[in-house]
């Protein structure tokens, strides 16, 4: 089949979704389809320009596919008799980020107009697919909440798992991923210098603006932490990323509501590291299971110093949790050639 993959893109800025994205198309061309990549910029700020981003999708054409696969908003209001939607997550500041005040679209009247543009959009869509899957329960249960959609559950497979092989323990902390105030990398630094252990952290990734970036450099250096919290911001590529999170001791997480596991969690779990993570943090938590395969805290800087100095104090009882870690992960068998068959089914 010839099949389009659907995706947003923000200029110079790359996450799990793109990785995603880029890996489907992969492994659709492995097993025989002409399969390609549309990516979409979208602009969200100002919250008003989200308009004409739903229109320049709505009024897309691209009718020389078999199949289309939508992936997030606003590319899957890409119209198509053959779409099959695998939903990473909805424009969420319409919807559960707006409850907690994490949106961009301000509480006025016009906010209530673009919210409810955003919904209308969304339920014509998502009337109008062939499938319906989401990557984790907690999208599931989203949809379910604001839109009253069912779906199917889909989970992403990890990327490139032959890389993720268990290496040594060295002596830090590893917290990749991209920087961002619900990524919660500064409660990190906060709970840092509150900790009693010889223990080390290094952030490494993308930050997705200068105030982000500027946010934790400055905490750093405010509680001086230069000598224990080791910053690697911007983009690295895989072979930089993946030695640093498999010689780790151990790996953090700490997302607002993440939306599925979490490629951090899932690579770290194939990569025999224990995550540590907050009891907010969403969906990582059916992977994360405290004194298990990690450690769970209230998201507070003094109980999540409380878990980093027991991850370095017992080293012993961190190693063995991030092989049962690994264990439990590898017997999901969540892989790339069953999510495909499900896919173009």
């Amino acid at each position: 089949m010839k099949i389009y993959v659907v995706n947003n893109m923000i200029p110079f800025l790359h996450g799990g979704a793109e990785d995603l994205a880029n890996y489907l198309i992969s492994h659709l061309r492995r097993v025989g389809h002409v399969a390609e990549l549309l990516r979409i910029p979208f602009r969200y700020e100002p919250a008003e320009s989200i308009y004409s981003e739903m229109l320049a999708c709505r009024m897309m054409r691209i009718g020389d596919a078999d199949l289309v696969i939508a992936l997030k908003f606003p590319a899957y209001l890409i119209p198509h008799p053959n779409k099959v939607l695998w939903l990473v997550h909805q424009y969420r500041q319409a919807y559960d980020m707006w409850d907690s005040g994490y949106s961009n679209i301000p509480a006025t009247e016009a906010g209530q107009q673009l919210r409810g543009s955003i919904k209308e959009a969304d339920a014509e869509c998502f009337r109008s697919v062939q499938r319906l899957y989401t990557i984790s329960p907690v999208t599931q249960k989203r949809l379910k909440k604001y839109n009253q959609f069912e779906s199917e559950l889909l989970r992403t497979p990890i990327n490139g798992p032959e890389d993720y092989v268990p290496g040594e323990y060295g002596d830090y902390i590893f917290c990749g991923g991209r920087i961002n105030s619900t990524k919660r990398q500064h409660l990190l630094i906060e709970a840092m210098q509150h900790v009693r252990s010889d223990a080390k952290l290094l952030i490494a990734g993308p930050a997705d603006s200068p105030q982000d970036s500027e946010r934790l450099e400055r905490m750093v250096e405010q509680y001086g932490l230069e000598d224990r919290v080791i910053l690697r911001i911007g983009y690295h590529d895989r072979a930089e990323l993946v030695p640093m999170m498999c010689n780790s001791l151990a790996c953090a997480y700490l997302p607002i509501d993440e939306d599925s596991y979490g490629y951090v969690t899932m690579e770290a779990n194939q990569a025999g590291k224990a995550v540590l993570t907050v009891n907010d943090s969403g969906g990582l938590l059916d992977l994360v299971l405290d004194d298990q395969t990690g450690w769970v805290r209230d998201p507070d800087p003094l109980q999540v110093a409380e878990a980093l100095d027991l991850i370095f104090t017992n080293r012993q009882r961190t190693v063995e949790m991030g092989a049962h870690a690994r264990h439990e992960w590898l017997k999901k068998e969540i892989t790339w050639e069953r999510t495909v068959e499900r896919l173009v089914a």
